[in-house]
């Protein structure tokens, strides 16, 4: 059964010059300080994580569309999730992102395949809001419920409260912003580390949201629609076991996740997984040195698929 919440198709950047971003460890406590190892050894490893996380979706039945990233100006390019979003009824949203190296990121030609591809009626184009100091990482910095049209938002650099509104009403999700840290204190950075929703479950590190009356307030709404909540501590949110991604494959839904968070799940939390998903492991941890992990790996499409034409 088809469910709004996951994507069937996603697309991925592979880098051919990764390294973690010097400019965005600042606010991301997750990013590790400095690369292991020489940098091409580096780099040369984040190709084949990209390139076999790709193969392992596929090998699941989902479609992905992937993309060639040989810059050197851009080394988060493996998270295009934070710099545009697709929406049912043909909506594409592109951002303003904070970080001024991460603003080349935005790929014309991608949003031309997705024209190409599926059926695209609108891009709205939030960029230029970067040059009044206005940003809104995308699906990092939200965390989108399709089903129930609620945009979840951590405040952080990251996000500015007058563009998560403007968004709301532009694509008609309610906003719900709040507070989470980490155990040293420090904000969290981006939503999709702290939460996963899927059609009929929700990952979250609710002891990271410090208002008690908010985190009630979340978990109340995650649930009102039956979904199954999976709380997770803080040392699984920083094993990124909240940064991952319900799908649609054609045997039904999976969870993308990478090894180093199902290897923070416990037995309990695993079944509860798989009574509503599959859990599909990638092995990324180079990647995951810039601070992001598989769910900033997939820009899902939630897109209508365009039709064949017929040959005359």
């Amino acid at each position: 059964m088809f469910s709004p919440q996951s994507p069937q198709a996603v697309v991925m950047i592979r880098p051919h010059h990764f390294t973690p971003n010097p400019v965005t460890a600042a606010d991301n406590a997750f990013q590790v300080s400095q690369s292991f190892g020489p940098a091409a050894a580096v780099a040369a490893e984040a190709y084949r994580e990209v390139s076999e996380a790709a193969e392992t979706l596929t090998r699941a039945g989902i479609t992905v569309h992937l993309f060639e990233d040989t810059g050197t100006q851009t080394p988060d390019s493996v998270f295009p999730n934070n710099w545009f979003s697709t929406h049912a009824g043909g909506h594409v949203a592109v951002y303003p992102m904070f970080a001024p190296n991460r603003r080349a990121e935005r790929r014309w030609d991608i949003l031309e395949l997705l024209k190409r591809d599926y059926r695209v009626q609108d891009v709205i184009d939030y960029s230029g809001l970067e040059a009044d100091g206005v940003f809104l990482e995308g699906t990092g910095a939200m965390v989108l419920d399709h089903i129930e049209h609620v945009a979840y938002a951590v405040r952080s650099h990251r996000m500015t409260p007058v563009m998560l509104e403007r968004f709301c009403t532009h694509f008609r999700y309610e906003p719900i912003s709040f507070e989470a840290v980490d155990p040293s204190g420090t904000p969290i950075y981006h939503t999709n580390v702290l939460m996963s929703i899927g059609t009929d479950l929700a990952l979250v590190g609710l002891e990271m949201i410090p208002d008690v009356a908010r985190r009630t307030e979340i978990a109340a709404r995650l649930t009102a629609g039956g979904r199954t909540l999976v709380p997770l501590s803080e040392a699984q949110i920083g094993d990124f076991a909240g940064n991952a991604l319900e799908l649609q494959a054609p045997d039904g839904l999976v969870l993308a996740l990478s090894t180093r968070a199902l290897g923070s799940l416990g037995a309990s939390q695993k079944q509860q997984i798989e009574t509503k998903a599959r859990l599909l492991p990638l092995s990324i941890p180079t990647i995951e040195q810039a601070g992001g992990s598989v769910r900033c790996m997939l820009a899902g499409i939630h897109l209508a698929k365009r039709p064949a034409l017929a040959l005359a």
